[in-house]
């Protein structure tokens, strides 16, 4: 995959990223320069990925929230 600017990518294209990095880092053939920039951009993907995941969570809550009337409503409620 290009490098692109990792705010330009989606949550899945973001996610196969990070895991291709860590299948080569796992596999342990890449020179150490090379696996210190994989692991920083492994870092920042994770980051976004979480950011993503986070931001969905709450429109998920949101959207529950004006589906059933609460305001008192949280993620765990929903989970249950």
């Amino acid at each position: 995959m290009d490098k692109l600017e990792i705010k330009d990518l989606s949550f899945e294209e973001a996610l196969k990223e990070l895991e291709n990095i860590i299948s080569q880092l796992e596999a342990g053939e890449v020179p150490l320069d090379e696996a210190i920039t994989l692991y920083d951009r492994g870092s920042d993907l994770k980051k976004y990925c979480e950011l993503k995941l986070q931001s969905a969570e709450e429109k998920i809550q949101k959207i529950s929230q004006k589906k059933l009337g609460s305001k008192d409503l949280k993620v765990e409620d929903i989970q249950k």
